[in-house]
């Protein structure tokens, strides 16, 4: 192993975080039972807020950013894992309370461990990272809810050329779902096409103030904007409909009422990544396995060296970057 390594960590400069790279050794990682060889990690838009600056993620400092990670155990104090052992791990707190995935090498927990699942290669599976497990929860609870698929309405995915979106759009459309995707970006629609999208809502549309009835049109929906974005679909969701919300790229907040709730029966789904118990987690990840598509995969993919983590972190903020981007992890 190296005597040093590159990491990208987070600071905190005259009250402010920013991000930049740094020289780190096995030393200075925490004293957690499994160290990794990371091999890739990938940017989602949480990792964007982190490093550009736009949102105070990493709840102390130093932090080292990159809420996902894949690679091989290198040494393990736990029983769970042997050296050799390939494995995933999204969320439970990378980045904002423990250290993240952006460095050569980390210490983590046994139990935040998940295997590589067997269908994937590590590359794979960070093409999937944190965006595509959580699409895959958003699909599961959906299903769960028992709405989607009864009859031959829509299901929605907003947000749909971003990660959870595209991977969504995918999941959807393999399960043999119609699906119909938001976009502001008139350009992404032959690659959402491609992924099986059979229909295109300008995002505009959505994003402007409605009623708090509207007419129905969404059997369900996967929803990562938020906002008026989020009341307007639910507004827009059939009876015994459900939405699955999981992200707030168009803001925190949510001005809807209460109407389509009782009067509909419509269900909100909150979708937690980050903490999701295990079964949860195993669950999505056989979900990914059977009804993911490896060439969609490929298509929604892009491979960047870390070195271009800074720009890539503003790009994702201003929604510039169409699916998924894959950190290689270099020394």
């Amino acid at each position: 192993m190296s005597d040093s390594f590159t990491a990208m960590v987070i600071d905190t400069v005259d009250g402010k975080q920013q991000a930049g790279f740094r020289q780190l050794t096995l030393a200075d990682l925490p004293d957690h039972d499994v160290l990794v060889e990371v091999a890739f990690s990938t940017v989602n838009y949480k990792d964007g807020l982190a490093l550009s600056g736009k949102g105070r993620i990493a709840r102390r400092t130093p932090m080292v950013g990159g809420i996902d990670l894949a690679g091989v155990v290198v040494e393990s104090r736990s029983d769970k894992w042997v050296a050799g052992d390939k494995v995933v791990l999204n969320g439970w707190g990378l980045s904002e309370t423990e250290w993240g995935g952006y460095s050569r090498y980390q210490r983590v927990k046994a139990e935040w461990l998940i295997a590589l699942p067997q269908e994937f290669s590590l590359e794979q599976a960070m093409a999937i990272g944190t965006a595509g497990y959580t699409a895959a929860l958003c699909v599961n609870a959906l299903e769960d809810w028992g709405a989607i698929g009864v009859d031959d309405r829509d299901v929605l995915v907003t947000g749909a050329a971003g990660g959870v979106g595209s991977v969504a759009v995918s999941l959807l459309a393999n399960k043999g779902y119609k699906v119909a995707a938001s976009t502001g970006r008139p350009e992404t629609h032959d690659y959402l096409a491609s992924l099986g999208a059979t229909d295109f809502i300008d995002r505009a549309t959505l994003s402007e103030k409605g009623g708090p009835l509207q007419k129905e049109r969404w059997a369900g929906a996967v929803d990562s904007v938020g906002s008026t974005t989020l009341a307007n679909v639910l507004s827009q969701t059939v009876y015994g409909g459900a939405v699955a919300a999981c992200g707030l790229a168009g803001g925190a907040d949510l001005p809807a009422s209460v109407l389509p709730h009782i009067l509909r029966s419509v269900g909100l789904l909150g979708v937690d990544s980050v903490m999701a118990p295990m079964a949860k987690r195993a669950r999505a990840w056989e979900t990914l396995s059977r009804h993911l598509s490896r060439q969609h995969i490929e298509s929604l993919t892009r491979v960047e060296p870390m070195s271009a983590l800074p720009q890539i972190a503003e790009d994702i903020v201003v929604g510039k970057i169409r699916g998924r981007v894959v950190v290689e992890i270099t020394q």
